[in-house]
């Protein structure tokens, strides 16, 4: 998940207020005018003085604490497997995910890919059907006692089912909610964990 903050701005062509917010790979300022920053406008970013500091002089007051973090975050991004938090040695099992690079990432990570469905840490389940969110009860037995299962889905217009519908199923068969990471640039990704009692 990226940032997100009310700010006061300052820009080459004058003040502004408005809503700064970071989704990597992008910055966006949205104010009297929209100003989409990535790529090489990101580059050398700085915090100072309590502002976060673009290589263009355009300057975000956040607070000495949140432009430092800001900076720190858009200067070492979380890749993917950080964000949905796969740790060397877990156990991880990838059903009906299209996604090339996926499997690279796990074993460049230090995860074990395993078919069995047993003691899982993780397991990303791509549903994109009532009929596969009607499985996820039958996956829950696979996870090992604090697996977490991400529903991996179709994002923006190509969604076939809504976010909401994934919580409900997953609620339905004990699952709560506590995460969400956009898995590429066509699908996201929520995080699932069985109730605590």
């Amino acid at each position: 998940m990226g940032k997100d903050a009310q700010v006061e701005a300052r820009f080459a062509d004058g003040p502004d207020s408005g809503r700064l917010q970071y989704e990597p790979p992008r910055l966006l300022f949205r104010g009297a005018q929209r100003r989409l920053y990535q790529g090489d406008d990101l580059k050398g970013v700085r915090a100072e003085a309590g502002d976060l500091v673009l290589a263009d002089g355009s300057r975000f007051s956040l607070g000495e604490k949140a432009a430092a973090n800001w900076a720190q975050a858009m200067l070492n991004p979380k890749g993917r497997l950080d964000k949905l938090g796969v740790k060397p040695g877990m156990r991880v099992a990838v059903l009906n995910v299209a996604d090339d690079v996926l499997a690279g990432e796990l074993a460049e990570r230090g995860a074990e890919s395993v078919e069995t469905l047993s003691g899982l840490d993780i397991l990303f389940y791509a549903a994109d059907s009532a009929d596969e969110l009607a499985r996820l009860g039958a996956l829950v037995p696979a996870l090992a006692d604090r697996g977490a299962i991400w529903v991996v889905s179709r994002k923006g217009k190509a969604a076939a089912i809504k976010d909401i519908e994934v919580m409900a199923a997953a609620k339905a068969v004990g699952l709560v909610d506590n995460k969400v990471v956009g898995f590429s640039e066509t699908l996201t990704a929520l995080r699932f964990t069985r109730r605590r009692t």
